[in-house]
């Protein structure tokens, strides 16, 4: 390699002139500084959105001595970090009635009349909510066979399951031999009780 060579120049650790990138763009705002302005920082409170535009060096000497709150009062800086708390916008109580402006309008537009409320949350702070209706029993289509299945335990149609094998429970033990003394003759009856009892389960009753 030739040693006036533009190659070898380029790669020198004191090359013949400044090879450095020239940054394009607005000067650093500091006072007295010409370099770029790379870096933004924030003008301040009541300033918002609107950025001071600085070098490196002078950006790291603004951020370590910049304050939001400068100039605010403890009382002022205690406000504003309970506004923070939710952005800045305005609350009311869950479950208020009444009041006046803003926020009764907001109430009213809200109310929790029109909600149901299965688990009361609306009740224990005050609002009140429409009452939940009452659960439609199951409609199902009864044939003969299970109308006498129905007979048979001595229970009506719209009998839950619950009640069903209740009564089973009940009739096994009034009419099982052993209850008896041994007497054979309820055995007829103990039958069509089973088999009222298996029908009305393999329907899907109990």
């Amino acid at each position: 390699m030739k040693l006036d060579s533009p190659i070898f120049d380029r790669i020198r650790v004191k090359p013949d002139r400044d090879r450095r990138v020239k940054v394009e763009g607005p000067s650093c705002e500091w006072a007295g500084c010409a370099n770029a302005a790379t870096h933004r920082a924030p003008k301040g409170r009541q300033h918002e959105g609107q950025f001071w535009r600085f070098c490196f060096d002078h950006v790291r000497e603004y951020n370590q001595s910049y304050n939001y709150f400068s100039g605010m009062g403890d009382d002022a800086v205690a406000a504003y970090q309970r506004d923070a708390l939710t952005g800045h916008r305005p609350t009311w109580k869950m479950g208020s009635r009444g009041g006046s402006g803003r926020a009764s309008e907001h109430a009213r537009r809200h109310s929790t009349e029109d909600m149901g409320d299965p688990f009361g949350m609306f009740g224990e702070m005050g609002g009140r909510a429409r009452p939940e209706p009452e659960p439609e029993r199951e409609s199902r289509m009864i044939r003969n066979a299970e109308r006498r299945a129905f007979e048979s335990l001595g229970v009506e149609a719209s009998a839950t399951a619950e009640e069903i094998k209740a009564r089973f429970k009940l009739l096994v033990k009034k009419y099982h031999p052993d209850a008896n003394g041994g007497d054979n003759s309820t055995e007829d009856r103990l039958r069509d009780v089973i088999q009222a009892y298996n029908h009305l389960k393999s329907a899907g009753f109990c």
